[in-house]
């Protein structure tokens, strides 16, 4: 056997070991996410808040709880989360807002939102107002490739047009004279 096959052979062992361990981890995980909604699910409660701001923030600024910070993964304590200040009743509350729904989150209005803990799931509904649907993502690589095809073929369309009219323009002067 010669020494290619001898490392192609020890790079698919090492490969298929590295899928399998993926495959359970990814279960693991599944199954800890399953629970985690579930938990959620069971203390979630429609509560009436006044939205004073909202922005995407890292955790250490978004002035959440000292212990909440504390709890969470080092790895994570570095992302930004959508944060939401809102008055629920006397209190002033820092909120995580749930990322599908943040865009639709008014500033200054009064909402009805699903929450559970300091996670706010779901708008129910506005105050004065229908709940706004989030507009349409940044497009698609694909989608802006083809926008741009389609712009330089309609551009290349109008210069053939020119150029035909530019040379029937000079036909026409030469059989006039």
């Amino acid at each position: 056997m010669s020494t290619f096959l001898k490392v192609l052979l020890i790079i698919l062992i090492v490969l298929v070991v590295a899928l399998v361990v993926l495959y359970f981890a990814g279960r693991r995980l599944q199954k800890k996410q399953a629970a985690q909604q579930e938990q959620m699910e069971a203390a979630k409660q429609t509560v009436s808040m006044l939205i004073i701001d909202k922005k995407v923030m890292s955790m250490k600024q978004s002035g959440l709880p000292q212990m909440v910070i504390e709890q969470t993964p080092k790895m994570m304590r570095r992302s930004k989360l959508p944060i939401v200040k809102a008055k629920v009743g006397p209190r002033v509350m820092t909120l995580v807002a749930d990322s599908k729904i943040f865009d639709q989150i008014p500033v200054k209005r009064e909402i009805k939102a699903v929450v559970s803990g300091i996670y706010i799931m779901e708008i129910k509904s506005v105050r004065g107002g229908a709940v706004e649907k989030p507009a349409k993502g940044k497009p698609k690589l694909r989608e802006r490739l083809a926008s741009f095809v389609n712009r330089k073929q309609k551009e290349l369309d109008e210069e053939e047009k020119t150029l035909k009219g530019q040379k029937t323009q000079k036909k026409v002067k030469k059989s006039g004279k």
